[in-house]
């Protein structure tokens, strides 16, 4: 992409969306710490995250740092609802609109300053629309790139705006904290913190060479490349899905083959449900699991054919997962699993197969056993859509152990535009 000489590239980002509309719905918790979940916090309000209460903490810790906190339930119906109306507003002001997340859209004003004004004063008027319209608070990031504004729309939180002009933007980056960087999370930061690299500044200053060797060719070359404020990626008002996935974070727990059925049939049937829902199937099936002190191994397998059906999926996660294990002996917990399904396809029409005594007729679509678990997740499916997911279920995710994040919240924080992928957030 050719450099831009304006900035015209907006990053708006709700504050602390899912507390802020329970804010919204209960107008008694205004003003005060609230956050959302119970077992674990899913969400927390500004007044909640200024005494140290975060995503992701057992509930019991939050009430700890935080007496007066309040838990409020999840109105997940109106997340949707809300989110989808940001997304009206903004397509109000430009076509180019890309969402990335139920709370979060890239905006290409380029061709919309001759009619709204300059940026930042689109930026103004989506702020002052949200907020009048909707009655919720929202960040936006004026910058050259997406990875720019979205750092913009950080640093402009809570509720404000924040101007990266053309040519200043490495006096804007560099002092700044490097977790900012889209990518960066706990474990690389402590990776990077351990060489001495704390600034943005500091990274971009660091050859590539020590940067892939510390954190590995990709991202190392990725993080190098957003430091210096190299980012080529247009705004993509509809992006082809490569991959749909999820994940669970469970604790410390030992690996089971309980453990790892009851969870990886969870995923597997997250996944499954959100390929057929949308017409797709896969070829590739990958399974990442995390043992204690953040280490982590993926194991992958490529079919002949593309599966959609959930006791398939199933079944090719728990050998992935149990291989892995396999090859690491001394590794006796896991942390966390997470399973993917790329090379995806349309879900092509079963094809009967003559019953051949092969040794992987279980997960052939056409077979006798294929066919059947097709069947049954069809009807599973037209069950759920007229009774609620709840209505039915398979024994081994039903009564799993440990629930902790509501599926619901699990939909809303995996999905992205088109099927989405897993994310980190909400395991």
């Amino acid at each position: 992409m050719a450099r831009r000489d304006q900035a015209t590239i907006l990053h708006a980002d709700l504050d602390a969306f899912y507390a802020s509309v329970e804010q919204l719905i209960e107008p008694n918790l205004r003003g005060k710490p609230v956050a959302v979940g119970g077992g674990v916090v899913l969400a927390a309000s500004y007044e909640a995250k200024a005494f140290g209460v975060l995503a992701g903490m057992p509930g019991w810790r939050a009430r700890q740092l935080c007496p007066g906190l309040t838990f409020a339930g999840g109105h997940f119906r109106d997340y949707q609802r809300l989110g989808d109306q940001v997304i009206d507003v903004l397509r109000d002001f430009t076509p180019l609109v890309e969402r990335i997340s139920i709370d979060e859209a890239f905006l290409d004003v380029t061709g919309s300053v001759h009619l709204f004004g300059a940026p930042t004063r689109i930026a103004s008027e989506i702020r002052r629309r949200v907020r009048v319209e909707l009655g919720l608070p929202v960040s936006v990031g004026v910058a050259t790139t997406k990875h720019l504004a979205k750092v913009a729309s950080q640093v402009a939180k809570p509720d404000g705006i924040v101007l990266v002009e053309a040519g200043t933007e490495r006096e804007f980056l560099h002092p700044l904290p490097v977790e900012l960087l889209w990518g960066v999370g706990p474990v690389t930061r402590a990776q990077l913190a351990a060489t001495g690299i704390r600034t943005i500044g500091e990274l971009a200053s660091t050859s590539p060479s020590t940067l892939q060797r510390l954190l590995g060719q990709a991202v190392g070359a990725k993080l190098g490349s957003l430091a210096a404020n190299e980012d080529p990626r247009r705004i993509e008002t509809s992006r082809r899905v490569r991959s749909v996935g999820a994940q669970s974070a469970l604790g410390r727990r030992v690996a089971t083959e309980q453990t790892l059925r009851g969870a990886l049939g969870f995923l597997a049937e997250r996944v499954a449900a959100r390929l057929r829902t949308n017409g797709r199937a896969g070829r590739t099936i990958t399974v990442r699991v995390r043992f204690t002190g953040l280490r982590s191994v993926t194991r992958s397998v490529t079919l002949p054919w593309p599966i959609s059906t959930t006791i398939t999926l199933t079944d090719l996660s728990v050998g992935l997962a149990t291989a892995a294990l396999v090859d690491h002996p001394a590794e006796r917990e896991i942390t966390l699993l997470a399973v993917s399904v790329s090379n995806l396809v349309a879900e092509p029409a079963l094809q009967l197969e003559l019953p051949l005594g092969l040794g992987d007729e279980r997960h052939r679509p056409g077979t006798p056993a294929g066919s059947a678990r097709w069947a049954l997740d069809r009807a599973m499916d037209t069950v759920r859509a007229r009774f609620g997911r709840d209505a039915l279920g398979y024994a081994t995710v039903v009564f799993r152990e440990g629930g902790g994040v509501p599926d619901e919240f699990r939909e809303l924080a995996e999905a992205g535009p088109d099927i989405g992928c897993g994310s980190p957030g909400f395991g």
